[in-house]
């Protein structure tokens, strides 16, 4: 790509021109899309919004999940206009809270598929547009819905907003972050710079594709070198290893939590880990745990690279280099994207060794929130943009990180605001207070914990208030922890502290990760347990379950769960809420959920 195009397009017309036949989109059962189809494919779609009406300033949510049609449609829209992906699993008030604030021109969402966006759409005179894939065609091929439309495709230029994602805040509403064309473009290649590649390489993505991480991190750096990316429907630990084996990609990127699923399942795939080509692992969005990194780099025979990345900084900061260049466990490597410094209270900048907070500047770097210089002139000082993390520079430019001079929860890379959480438990009638905070969690870093006081003579359980909350947030904000108080303890100026209740609350201990060695093996009883491990077995992958087991220290993640739930729900007519699964996810405790079959009923059946 020319060093001075700034411009999706630009990317795209380069890689097309030069290479029109190599691959760059691939998923599981489809052709190959070439780069030739997927200028092809991008132009057709920016004729066709254009046809509706849709200009370059103009927003558009996606709401679709993982795959080859979420990363085409995030390029088209991109190039075209403003690109806003939503998470497909928030619940009607979270879908009606950030297109209301995105001012939303129109959504797209999957054809014929039911989602609470079409009725905050139809409410607030959105523009609904269906995107159905062309099986039949290359991978992340689509039509969109209704009479179809052609008009001239219009693209935007460099200093137009590409791209907008909200970004937790702690003390107030979720923060809009533009990105401009020149933020995205400068940052994916940087990363591809970072990790060497060239159109010889092929990612397999597991991120999901409404996070930054996944939308740069994978697709726009790969797009950038004219390789190709193989784009999974999500993160599915038990299908891994098939598509490790299926493609043979010569790298990957996912949150730690994902890594260690991973390596759970890496004993039982020795024969695909043997054939597999990876010529580097990625990590980034949360710290990688050194113990993770030593047994990734054992198990794939390849190095491990960790990165520091956030949606201000259009995903890179930071990154470990490849070999042969020092990589520094515990480190998240040299400056890689924009420039690093660290900072004291006053804004002067510190010397090496010193411990303050990161500071970055750049291309990639957004300009400001939308609408908010509160947060700006908090966020800003003398040209750098303050991260609100900790850290120090060693003598040889490496950054580590120390801690977070933020609220925000950080549950395996997803960055949770504990304020929107606390707003939904305050709406309860018999909640008086209420704050949310971050719990340690060996698999996913932090999970959400909250603490809640109730009104005079209230009664109500843990379970059901979580059970409210699971109700209007979606799964991944749901507190997997929270404790019903007298008291919440405060600062000593009186203030609620969310950084540090943890540990004021005994809640520190992290979860385990794996299963208790001594717990013995107890096999199903009943024709309910039987069903209940049998589902087990296909979802998580695995040979063997016992009725005593723990879905969660199986492997099972919040994915996985909801696929269970569905399953039991088609299968035994059971309404299985994923509060209720994380109270009791044994299979023996579902299997009591399920009704026994009376003889007649039986014999009815047979």
């Amino acid at each position: 790509m020319d060093a001075m195009s700034f411009r999706i397009l630009d990317l795209l017309q380069s890689q097309a021109e030069r290479s029109p036949t190599a691959e760059a989109i691939l998923a599981p059962l489809r052709t190959p899309l070439t780069y030739g189809g997927l200028l092809a494919l991008v132009e057709s779609a920016a004729g066709e919004m254009n046809a509706r009406g849709i200009r370059t300033a103009d927003r558009v949510a996606i709401v679709l999940p993982n795959g080859p049609e979420m990363a085409t449609s995030f390029v088209a829209v991109s190039a075209a206009c403003t690109c806003a992906p939503l998470n497909p699993s928030y619940r009607f008030e979270e879908f009606d809270f950030y297109l209301s604030d995105l001012g939303a021109k129109a959504v797209i969402v999957p054809d014929g598929h039911d989602s609470p966006v079409r009725q905050v759409a139809a409410a607030r005179d959105i523009a609904v547009i269906e995107l159905a894939p062309e099986l039949d065609r290359p991978a992340g091929v689509f039509r969109l819905g209704g009479r179809p439309r052609s008009g001239s495709p219009a693209f935007a230029s460099a200093d137009d907003v590409a791209l907008v994602l909200h970004t937790s805040g702690t003390t107030s509403r979720p923060k809009i972050v533009p990105l401009t064309q020149r933020n995205l473009v400068t940052s994916a290649a940087s990363i591809s710079n970072t990790l060497r590649l060239a159109p010889s390489d092929r990612c397999l993505n597991v991120m999901p594709l409404f996070h930054i991480h996944g939308l740069i991190g994978v697709v726009l750096s790969s797009l950038t070198a004219g390789a190709a990316v193989v784009c999974a429907p999500g993160f599915q630990a038990p299908r891994f290893f098939g598509w490790l084996d299926e493609f043979q990609p010569t790298w990957y990127s996912a949150v730690p939590s994902m890594h260690q699923a991973i390596l759970e399942r890496a004993a039982q795939n020795q024969d695909i880990v043997a054939r597999s080509s990876l010529r580097f692992v990625r990590s980034s969005s949360s710290a990688l745990p050194p113990q993770v990194m030593a047994k990734l780099e054992e198990v794939f025979r390849a190095p491990v690279i960790e990165a520091y990345g956030m949606t201000e900084a259009s995903h890179q900061m930071a990154s470990n280099p490849l070999p042969p260049a020092a990589r520094k466990p515990g480190s998240v490597g040299l400056p890689a994207g924009p420039e690093i410094a660290i900072m004291d209270e006053q804004g002067n900048l510190l010397p090496s060794g010193a411990t303050g907070e990161v500071v970055i500047r750049g291309a990639n770097v957004t300009n400001g929130y939308e609408n908010n210089p509160k947060a700006n002139e908090g966020a800003f000082s003398n040209g750098w943009f303050r991260t609100g993390d900790q850290g120090y520079v060693d003598a040889d430019g490496y950054l580590f990180l120390t801690g977070r001079l933020k609220e925000l929860i950080n549950r395996g890379g997803e960055k949770i605001s504990p304020r929107e959480i606390d707003e939904v438990l305050l709406d309860h009638p018999l909640v008086a207070q209420a704050v949310a905070f971050a719990i340690p969690d060996e698999r996913l870093g932090e999970d959400v914990g909250a603490a809640v006081v109730l009104k005079p003579e209230a009664e109500i359980t843990e379970i059901e208030l979580r059970e409210f909350a699971a109700e209007r947030l979606a799964d991944f904000k749901v507190p997997r922890r929270l404790v019903i108080l007298n008291e919440i303890p405060k600062g000593p100026t009186g203030k609620l502290q969310r950084i540090g209740l943890a540990e004021k609350l005994g809640l520190t201990k992290a979860a385990p990760a794996a299963p208790s060695p001594s717990r013995s093996f107890r096999s199903p009883a009943t024709e309910q347990e039987a069903l209940i491990c049998g589902m087990w077995q296909e979802i998580l992958g695995i040979p063997q379950v016992g009725a005593d087991d723990d879905f969660f220290r199986l492997g099972g993640d919040s994915i996985l769960a909801v696929q269970f739930i569905q399953r039991l729900g088609e299968t035994a007519g059971v309404e299985l809420t994923m509060v209720r699964l994380f109270e009791a996810p044994t299979a023996a405790a579902i299997a009591r959920l399920i009704p026994v079959k009376q003889p007649a009923e039986t014999a009815a059946l047979g």
